[in-house]
């Protein structure tokens, strides 16, 4: 009966990949996709307590990625109601597309060791809307966005979810990550970003954006500098207190509220546009929506035992680790990067490899890089691409190859270096 789970899997993949096409928005496919795996599973597993029990692991893993999303998504919201991006935009004074490329890609990789790629994805891709007019220009801006926020995040322990899980499970350590993988991860974002830049020509008039008269420089100030503080300081309250990353972007998005209801306790309703309500409306929900039933979906599978099953099949089939690891990676374009990980980790103990070993490091690298190659394979793909209504299809063609190259030329590199 598995293959009854894989069959609705694939079904509801492939819709969401022709969404343009059928004209059925992506996020109502990923739910019905999500509760129809599970179904599915109720009958490959007869005990419904198991099922149940296994659904509610799956949710609280679930519900703490879509909290920490919202939670970004509010500050990202309310830093452009008061016109904090500005301030970043002000300071970019090319109008070379190329060299916004280069610039936007860098931030984007440094941003992303800082924060994690999800959190950097969400604030570039917002950044580059409000830079470039053209859509195509600025789709392939953000597709560089996604490399290098899964790329920057893959040399970091609190970059990316699965070098977290690797990192508090004494898999790799700080040290080791970045000597290792530092350069590696540079190569993955040059290569794609030397293929992409040819796509980009000429120069670029700036989005004209009107002065919000509502909102003072002192103001704009505090929210906007607040509001970066506070997105760095999630992955520091983690470090130090080791609770979920949610928790600390939970508190970011509190504080930032009571900053920004001291702002204006005495302007009343005049600055009801610029209140953390304005903000909260303007979250895409559909995205979340989505984002939720891919999770739920990839869930079942895991829940299943199917990824399990398919990394074993790897590993005794080919019996390489580099091509085990690589593999992999590559299975992160398609499925989620985090229940595959989770199984490697189950499959293999310190014992085996001790702490800082290659093989941990390798596969930090792979599974965080790996998901750039599709735009689902990633949250900082999924992200984005509800935020610019970017197409399956579109990104296939235009983003994917330059990814896997730069994904082959990295992990090429790690070996050599390792």
């Amino acid at each position: 009966m598995t293959w009854v789970i894989l069959s609705i899997f694939f079904i509801g993949y492939l819709f969401i990949i022709i969404e343009h096409g059928i004209k059925l928005d992506k996020a109502a496919t990923a739910l019905i996709t999500g509760v129809l795996c599970w179904v599915a599973y109720t009958f490959v597993e007869k005990n419904p307590e198991t099922v149940n029990h296994q659904l509610y692991e799956q949710i609280s893993e679930i519900a703490g990625i879509l909290f920490f999303l919202i939670g970004a998504m509010t500050i990202v919201e309310l830093i452009d109601l008061y016109d904090g991006f500005q301030i970043i935009i002000d300071k970019i004074k090319t109008t070379n597309k190329r060299t916004l490329l280069i610039i936007i890609s860098i931030l984007s990789f440094l941003l992303s060791a800082l924060l994690d790629n999800l959190t950097t994805s969400i604030v570039m891709t917002s950044l580059v809307t409000k830079i470039l007019s053209d859509k195509q220009d600025r789709m392939i801006t953000i597709g560089m966005i996604i490399i290098a926020a899964n790329t920057g995040g893959a040399w970091s322990p609190i970059g990316d979810v699965t070098t977290t899980m690797l990192w508090i499970g004494n898999q790799i350590t700080t040290q080791s990550i970045i000597r290792t993988v530092t350069i590696p991860s540079v190569v993955a974002t040059v290569i794609p970003l030397l293929f992409l830049i040819f796509k980009l020509k000429g120069s670029f008039v700036p989005i004209q954006i009107v002065k919000n008269n509502l909102v003072t420089d002192f103001e704009r100030n505090a929210i906007f500098f607040s509001g970066i503080g506070l997105l760095i300081f999630v992955p520091i309250f983690k470090l130090f207190t080791h609770l979920p990353p949610f928790m600390g972007m939970m508190l970011a998005v509190g504080i930032l509220w009571l900053i920004s209801e001291v702002l204006h306790r005495k302007k009343g309703k005049a600055t009801i546009q610029n209140s953390i309500f304005s903000a909260l409306e303007r979250i895409d929900m559909p995205s979340i929506l989505f984002f939720f039933g891919i999770l739920l979906a990839v869930g079942s599978l895991q829940a299943s035992g199917m990824l399990l099953s398919a990394a074993d099949f790897l590993s005794t089939t080919v019996k390489n680790d580099i091509a085990v690891i690589s593999s992999i990676g590559l299975l992160s374009a398609i499925f989620d990067n985090v229940p595959l990980v989770a199984a490697v980790q189950g499959m293999y103990d310190l014992n085996q490899y001790p702490s800082g070993d290659f093989f941990w490091n390798f596969l930090a690298f792979c599974s965080g890089t790996g998901g750039s190659i599709l735009i689902i394979g990633s949250a900082a793909g999924v992200a984005a691409m509800g935020i610019e209504n970017i197409s399956f299809f579109w990104y296939l063609r235009n983003i994917s190859l330059a990814a896997l190259l730069g994904y082959i030329a990295g992990a090429a590199t790690c070996v050599l270096l390792g």
